[in-house]
């Protein structure tokens, strides 16, 4: 009779890890489809404002890295039915992750190459660092809100972008032992282009920030720096972002 129990004890203890094991696979893959739908959804947005772009397709490597980064990884465990939604979702501390749109245009704007180094000036989560990760070999990431900065190091290293550097501090004077950085994205508006950020971008690199004021018109900037150090901005589109905050 003992033998009897002990081995129906464990037949309900495997089959519950079957149950989980296939619930979580199912979700997986649930998620997996979304991702794809939502690739395919800022692809449509990406042609309906190319003339704000300047260019009608995102780059393929950029493409590959939405397709692969699980968002759902990076919100809330409350957020999560709406992780693959394009829009901006609440991640506390009053700050937010990015519209996946939005992620995609910023990151593209750089043409980043595989051996370059970058600066992400607000951490936040930490999906717009992995995004990065997928792209090059050297990723700086600076988050002035502390909790969210642990979260970030926690979400990154759990889904294994562990490689990524991450420092709390005031995002607003870059991380000037690692410059100069090859592009830098920032992800906060800010009144104007922080002249430290502008220092640290290297000759032939390009910034991309937010620039105007919370609840007012905002543009997102591409700032050039050529070869012999002259910079020039465009304006691409309008955008809406939280403050960047910092005793700036």
């Amino acid at each position: 009779m003992r033998r009897v129990k002990h081995l129906i004890f464990w037949l309900v203890v495997i089959g519950i890890i079957l149950l989980l094991f296939s619930s979580h696979v199912i979700a997986e893959n649930d998620f997996h489809r979304q991702r794809y739908a939502l690739v395919e959804i800022i692809k449509a947005e990406v042609k309906e404002t190319g003339d704000f772009l300047n260019q009608e397709a995102l780059d393929e490597r950029v493409i590959d890295a939405l397709l692969k980064v699980p968002r759902h990884e990076f919100v809330r465990d409350t957020e999560r039915p709406y992780a693959y939604a394009n829009r901006p979702l609440p991640i506390g501390h009053g700050q937010t992750i990015s519209q996946p749109y939005i992620v995609a245009v910023m990151t593209d704007l750089l043409k980043l190459k595989k051996t370059d180094r970058v600066l992400e000036v607000g951490t936040g989560s930490g999906y717009q660092a992995a995004i990065l990760a997928e792209l090059v070999d050297s990723v700086y990431t600076l988050e002035i809100v502390e909790p969210l900065a642990k979260q970030a190091a926690e979400n990154l290293k759990r889904t294994g972008y562990d490689a990524v550097h991450t420092r709390i501090g005031d995002g607003y004077y870059g991380w000037e032992e690692a410059a100069p950085f090859d592009g830098i994205v920032v992800t906060a508006v800010a009144s104007h282009i922080p002249p430290p950020l502008i220092k640290q971008l290297k000759p032939g690199g390009r910034m991309i920030i937010p620039v105007g004021a919370q609840f007012m018109t905002q543009y997102l900037v591409l700032v050039t720096k050529d070869d012999d150090g002259k910079v020039t901005t465009r304006q691409i589109l309008p955008v809406s972002f939280v403050p960047l905050t910092g005793k700036h």
